[in-house]
């Protein structure tokens, strides 16, 4: 019997493999988030430190990030990313840069011992997602 409320993304109603696929992977995902926090942790970091590291080492373009991009990139307000890069460069993880062309504006670089930290957690990382491809992808194929 399949019960729906819902219009499914084929325009039709979300069926009960649909639901099921969905619950799947939700799992998945927060299985790959629960791995990801421990590991950091292990790490001697803060999940949101993880994601700082990350998202400073991950920028897209050829400068360092901004804290305003790390800001939209994190999905946080400016004042919380300014917290959270205060606490890592007391721990010895960052360090604010002036930007070359606006002395006003500051660029955020890692140490060594975060590369260090961040290239090892990347590593775990890479070898879960992996996993995850296979686990939490393979329940969406029915979509």
């Amino acid at each position: 019997m399949t019960v729906t409320t819902q219009t499914g993304t084929r325009g039709g109603p979300v069926t009960d493999a649909e639901y099921r696929a969905l619950a799947q992977f939700r799992r998945a995902l927060r299985s790959f988030l629960h791995f990801s926090e421990e590991a950091a942790k292990a790490a001697g970091l803060t999940p949101s430190q993880h994601q700082l590291l990350l998202a400073i080492r991950g920028a897209t373009n050829d400068q360092l990030p901004t804290i305003g991009e790390v800001a939209d990139w994190l999905k946080l307000r400016h004042h919380s990313t300014v917290e959270l890069i205060d606490r890592a460069e007391a721990a010895g993880l960052l360090r604010r840069v002036a930007d070359p062309d606006d002395h006003r504006r500051q660029r955020l670089a890692l140490t060594e011992a975060a590369t260090s930290r961040l290239d090892a957690l990347s590593t775990l990382h890479r070898e879960e997602l992996r996993r995850f491809r296979e686990e939490g992808f393979a329940h969406l194929r029915g979509l």
